[in-house]
């Protein structure tokens, strides 16, 4: 049995869905299914964390992955001054 759902959207939203759907010569209807049916299938990866321990865990482990130090606050802030007085956007 299937059901019917109501999504409200934009004009442009609309438009642009409909479009990225006729690219990939599907109907907006299936488009907005697959979309949806991709997006609960990437939850999975979501790692979940049940515990203030195990975020610390987390945090630790990502810590561990980097190298270098992080600059402070004071030299962040210089960087961001010298280049707004430049001009340039540093990437």
């Amino acid at each position: 049995m299937t059901v019917r759902v109501q999504v409200l959207l934009s004009p442009e939203e609309r438009e642009r869905f409909r479009a990225m759907a006729e690219a990939e010569g599907m109907s907006l209807s299936a488009w907005l299914r697959q979309a949806g049916l991709t997006r609960l299938a990437g939850d999975g990866d979501r790692r979940r964390f049940g515990s203030v321990k195990e975020l610390r865990g987390f945090f630790a482990e990502c810590d561990a992955g980097e190298e270098g130090r992080e600059p402070d606050w004071a030299e962040v802030k210089k960087m961001i001054e010298a280049g707004t007085r430049s001009g340039g956007s540093g990437t």
